[in-house]
């Protein structure tokens, strides 16, 4: 059923003349009954009662008239809003990332980005930041539905992208650090060796990033003396936990170093207790948008 059958039916209501309507809709009048006539075939059932001065319409032709003005607008904002989003679409920057580095090193990268003094999206363009797991945004990476992916890379995570289709830069070098909250001396609340009572540890939660670092770095280098106290699906709530004093957990360097310069918490163990890593940002490697390709330029020049 063509669209143009529900605007000619739309015509016929604002104007309750098959022959005003004709002329509203540029065609002659036996060619526009012809049209009304089609849409009373698809509907199965008369919707004008032709006997009527000005047209009236069938208690069947009410409802599908209503449902034609919703069909046409609904089409007509559909296309509004493509047309918009085309004309938008090569001042649009998609990132997607996790949650943590979205806060934290995408954060700092964007800043840097913005406040170049000659930036590529100061005041050019939109930038929308998705975050989500990685397996996810990878796959929305795939689908265009994000133009850059920033995420953490390390061998107990490497993500499945085609090299011959995708290229990245490494933003930053990370890394997981044992962390206590301090005493009111500044000194740890709680060692990594624990003694008559084991240390309570802050895990995270089954399939997120930090948690598989962990569980290869533990494979490597088992703790004894420590029990999993508390599970966490956040890495943000994982950080309070250990603010509050409930226990030990590995978190970023990037979220802990301004607490551990004031003494408020204290980095546990030694350099083998570390768990480091990469962050990395991936584009595809076909021509993109302009401002990606700006972004991009920017990021390499600025490392």
């Amino acid at each position: 059923m063509d669209l143009k059958l529900f605007e000619d039916l739309i015509a016929l209501a604002r104007t309750q003349s098959f022959v005003r309507a004709a002329e509203m809709r540029h065609v002659t009048h036996p060619a526009f009954g012809r049209r009304i006539r089609a849409l009373e075939i698809w509907a199965g059932a008369p919707l004008v009662e032709r006997n009527r001065t000005p047209v009236q319409f069938t208690p069947e032709g009410e409802v599908m008239l209503k449902t034609a003005e919703r069909t046409v607008e609904n089409v007509a904002n559909a296309r509004s809003q493509v047309q918009r989003h085309g004309a938008r679409q090569g001042l649009s920057l998609r990132i997607g990332t996790g949650r943590t580095l979205a806060r934290t090193l995408v954060a700092d990268w964007l800043a840097r980005i913005t406040h170049m003094p000659r930036s590529p999206v100061r005041g050019r363009a939109q930038i929308d930041v998705v975050t989500g797991s990685t397996a996810d945004l990878s796959i929305m990476l795939e689908q265009s539905k994000v133009d850059m992916l920033c995420c953490y890379e390390h061998r107990a995570l490497s993500i499945p992208l085609n090299g011959h289709r995708y290229r990245h830069l490494t933003l930053s070098t990370e890394k997981l650090v044992p962390v206590s909250v301090a005493d009111a001396q500044g000194r740890p609340r709680y060692s990594l060796i624990g003694g008559n009572d084991a240390t309570p540890l802050i895990a995270y939660g089954i399939g997120l990033s930090m948690e598989r670092l962990l569980s290869e770095h533990f494979e490597r280098n088992p703790l004894a003396g420590m029990n999993v106290f508390l599970r966490c699906d956040s890495a943000d709530a994982v950080y309070e936990f250990v603010k509050k004093g409930l226990g030990v957990a590995w978190l970023p360097w990037s979220v802990v170093a301004a607490d551990c310069q004031r003494r408020n918490m204290v980095v546990l163990g030694g350099r083998s207790d570390e768990v480091p890593f990469e962050v990395r940002l991936y584009r595809p490697r076909a021509r993109q948008a302009d401002v990606v390709e700006a972004v991009w330029a920017a990021t390499e020049f600025a490392r």
